[in-house]
């Protein structure tokens, strides 16, 4: 008990910015080492913005209340409200066309109402990652220079996507993860690996309530993977816990790392992870694992206006959709790994081991 009280003692100081240069670099390497420190840190910082926050609306409310009670409403309404007659004139002779105002007024409200709520899809709460048209074109001018320089046509169509985000290989036979809103209502979908090779691809399942698609590759010129270097956690991670991505937010891969600060995700959802790492539209889809190279989830979206709150499906909904696909829709048994060879691998190897497996989503519509 002494100990924990020090220990939030010794927190305060660093976040107060009160140890020394010495001190507080030993402090950061303790949070580096003990994940539970950490997770202490992040949750004292949690309660001094919260105090912060409290104290700002308790002296906000302070104001205000002060400031209404120097105010003489009474008098002000008897000096300042229109004389009753003034109002039924005004209502006699105007009611056409105060009727047709108050008409049209609430018709726009509801037009602009309902395009907002279509439009918007909870961004004010929820972002979801994926790519929109205008970044994707880069990749576009890519294909159309590969084509004019070669006597072939490249594999996957030459035409600019409408959207794009992230997948990965779930087996070697060519299912693929990605979110579910990435592929939402697509003409065609195409993924393209990090050798620049396009595959045309169907949906095989889709979860919308859990924002999960599985993808299966139905492209001839593709061969099958070798074994898959990670697998499906089958466990939560705790928090605290160090993870890291790889996704297509512009055409090249990209590494994002950070750790697991809350075992549940947007408002409270327990089918999530957030995470701590930053992403950019076309990370949606993509893989986040932990240092041992278990997968643990899929990225789905970020809070919105914050870099620090990024949301991940738990790796046990990619498990529960790959067992919802009905068995004979699946031609050949889809077979997940079992062997982690990405486990005591340094991280740099478990990248260039991961990239491999790892695909940017076209979507045509």
């Amino acid at each position: 008990m002494r100990k924990d009280i020090e220990l939030e003692g010794i927190i305060e100081d660093y976040l107060q910015g009160r140890l020394g240069a010495a001190e507080a670099e030993a402090f950061e390497k303790l949070r580096t080492q003990d994940p539970a420190v950490d997770h202490k840190v992040v949750a004292h910082q949690f309660f001094l913005d919260s105090l912060t926050q409290y104290g700002a609306n308790a002296s906000l409310k302070h104001m205000m209340d002060h400031a209404h009670e120097q105010i003489d409403v009474d008098t002000l309404v008897d000096e300042l409200k229109p004389h009753p007659s003034y109002i039924v004139n005004l209502w006699r002779n105007n009611k056409s066309a105060v009727a047709v105002a108050a008409s049209f007024i609430l018709l726009t409200m509801f037009v602009v109402y309902s395009h907002f709520g279509k439009t918007q899809d909870g961004i004010n709460d929820l972002m979801l990652m994926r790519r929109e048209v205008a970044i994707i074109k880069n990749s576009q001018n890519k294909l159309v220079r590969k084509f004019n320089s070669t006597s072939t046509l490249p594999r996957g169509p030459v035409i600019a996507a409408k959207f794009g985000g992230t997948g990965f290989a779930l087996t070697s036979n060519g299912y693929l993860c990605t979110s579910y809103h990435v592929v939402k209502d697509a003409d065609s979908i195409y993924v393209q690996n990090t050798k620049g090779e396009a595959f045309k691809v169907k949906v095989a399942f889709s979860d919308p309530q859990y924002d999960i698609a599985i993808l299966k590759i139905i492209d001839n010129n593709f061969s099958s993977l070798s074994n898959i270097q990670y697998t499906l956690k089958k466990y939560d991670t705790g928090m605290g816990e160090d993870v890291f991505t790889i996704g297509f937010p512009k055409d090249d891969p990209v590494f994002g790392e950070g750790y697991v600060s809350s075992k549940s995700g947007h408002d409270g959802d327990t089918t999530q992870y957030q995470v701590s790492i930053p992403i950019n539209p076309g990370n949606s889809g993509g893989p986040v694992l932990d240092t041992h190279g278990n997968l643990i989830g899929v990225i789905t979206g970020k809070e919105h206006q914050s870099d620090g709150a990024t949301f991940a499906v738990k790796a046990k909904y990619i498990r529960e959709a790959l067992n919802s696909i009905p068995q004979d829709s699946l031609g050949k048994k889809v077979v997940v790994a079992k062997k982690n060879i990405l486990q005591g691998l340094k991280r740099t190897k478990q990248i260039n081991k991961i990239q491999d497996y790892v695909y940017m989503i076209k979507v045509y519509n």
